[in-house]
């Protein structure tokens, strides 16, 4: 993908998971989310069961499983559905991509001037405080703009 347009993209789905902020603080039920619809539709485990196409016994291991994050999800959706409900899966930023990308840039453009302020320190050619944090500004931007593709190669 162009580099312009990795930057639109980026924006566009920030824009799209900005709706999910309200998801992030949300806690999942003690027992699940499986169990708390199902209890709170007056369903019983053998009627859930039945709408399943699967044993009782497997209604209660579905509802001991899902907080424990061990089922597919196939079968959340399978669970949803026989619940009259929407199965919602995204993956949400702590912060948003974009924030992400120049948090990750502000790392490497670090990394990159230290090892040229530390050539041109033995060359008595040092920069000052303020040329410094120019030079790793005017990095950062050109980072998060052409996202390179070892952007992500160093960890924070």
């Amino acid at each position: 993908m162009q580099q312009k347009y990795k930057q639109i993209a980026r924006r566009q789905l920030d824009a799209t998971l900005a709706r999910f902020n309200e998801v992030k603080s949300m806690q999942l039920p003690a027992k699940g989310w499986i169990r708390a619809v199902r209890e709170a539709l007056g369903m019983s485990g053998k009627q859930l069961a039945g709408r399943l196409k699967v044993s009782q016994p497997r209604v209660f291991k579905l509802e001991q499983d899902e907080p424990a994050g061990a089922l597919t999800l196939k079968t959340m959706r399978q669970v949803a559905e026989a619940l009259d409900c929407v199965f919602v899966y995204a993956l949400v930023p702590r912060s948003s991509l974009e924030e992400t990308v120049k948090r990750q840039a502000k790392v490497l453009a670090a990394e990159r001037l230290q090892r040229v302020s530390h050539t041109m320190l033995l060359e008595a050619q040092g920069l000052s405080s303020k040329e410094q944090q120019a030079s790793i500004d005017a990095a950062i931007e050109e980072l998060v703009r052409e996202t390179p593709k070892d952007l992500w190669d160093m960890k924070p």
